[in-house]
């Protein structure tokens, strides 16, 4: 059976060599907005759709697995399909759809694939549903501000500038594996609560609803005034500082850290005994506190004169009434 894991990941690595010439040549065609989005978005699709099945190749492969390591080697797997696809793209950015999309992957495997014949159904049916809007929303929010093939990430685009030799590594290992680790250990307290945990419905179930559900509102409505700023300001380096961004200044990742905390809660709902999964929303937690917020703060400080103002006014993460001068 490992003779197919490696077979099926060195085939993706040819198929990464045999297209690179090919794909770089057509990528100076891909300029007009309109018609090349759509190729764009095609291309990118193929790569998830590569990936997907390289996964499930891998995953029938180890299948006598415990559920939880056939999703964990699945999902390396996919993970190396759009770590090379982006770098023959030379675009860090096609892995920024992962986030979102892997985790619907994993809700559909346990529920589907791994015969959960203890968990509770209306547990598995809330959560389910929760993590799809969850997901989709985040990938059409991701979507419908996406510019091209051509666009990265400026955060992917400082570290290729300042650290062109390793790039390749910082890519590999901190752009793409690290979130992908990430994401597994936050999913998986959804393992008890999907498969394996046989509490009946209580009151952690209600509150891990409210939690998830809330952050999902959240999140969109931040994720929703901040795209309409973004279109409607007239000077630039202007400062959101209006609806949910008067309270926070960075209301999304406030959203987007609960949302895991809330499925942490289903997961300690569905067993108490599965407490440790608390590792995967700590670790999210750590990573929007530790990495994604001071990156965005420094770059606002550095373009927008005005933000050493309102930082002293808006809390940064939980929302909170602003301080008066």
């Amino acid at each position: 059976m490992s003779i197919l894991l490696y077979v099926s990941i060195l085939g993706s690595f040819l198929f990464f060599d045999y297209c690179n010439e090919q794909i770089v040549q057509f990528l100076p065609i891909m300029t007009d907005k309109s018609q090349n989005l759509k190729k764009a978005f095609a291309l990118y699709t193929l790569v998830y759709v590569l990936a997907l099945i390289v996964a499930i190749i891998v995953g029938f492969t180890y299948r006598r697995l415990n559920p939880v390591f056939i999703v964990l080697i699945a999902d390396i797997a996919a993970t190396i399909v759009v770590y090379g696809m982006g770098r023959v793209f030379h675009n860090a950015s096609l892995y920024d759809a992962y986030w979102s999309v892997a985790p619907l992957a994993i809700t559909i495997f346990w529920v589907f694939g791994s015969f959960p014949h203890h968990a509770v159904m209306i547990r598995q049916v809330i959560a389910s549903v929760l993590i799809f809007i969850w997901g989709l929303r985040l990938t059409w929010n991701w979507a419908h501000q996406w510019q091209g093939i051509n666009h990265e990430d400026w955060r992917y685009r400082d570290l290729r500038e300042n650290n062109s030799r390793w790039f390749w590594l910082i890519e590999l290992v901190g752009i793409d594996f690290m979130p992908t680790l990430i994401v597994f250990l936050a999913c998986l307290p959804l393992y008890p609560a999907l498969v394996v945990g046989k509490n009946p419905i209580n009151a952690l179930d209600l509150i891990a609803s409210i939690v998830t559900g809330g952050s999902i509102v959240i999140e969109a409505v931040a994720d929703r005034q901040l795209w309409k700023f973004t279109r409607q300001k007239s000077v630039s380096g202007e400062i959101m500082t209006k609806g949910l961004w008067a309270y926070s200044r960075h209301p999304n990742y406030f959203g987007e850290i609960t949302f895991w905390w809330g499925i942490y809660f289903f997961g300690l709902a569905a067993d108490s005994a599965y407490w440790w999964t608390i590792i995967g929303p700590a670790l999210v937690t750590l990573l929007f506190t530790a990495v994604s917020i001071p990156l965005m703060e420094k770059r606002n400080l550095a373009g927008r004169p005005g933000y050493a103002a309102i930082r002293k006014k808006i809390p940064a993460l939980i929302p909170w009434f602003p301080k008066n001068n």
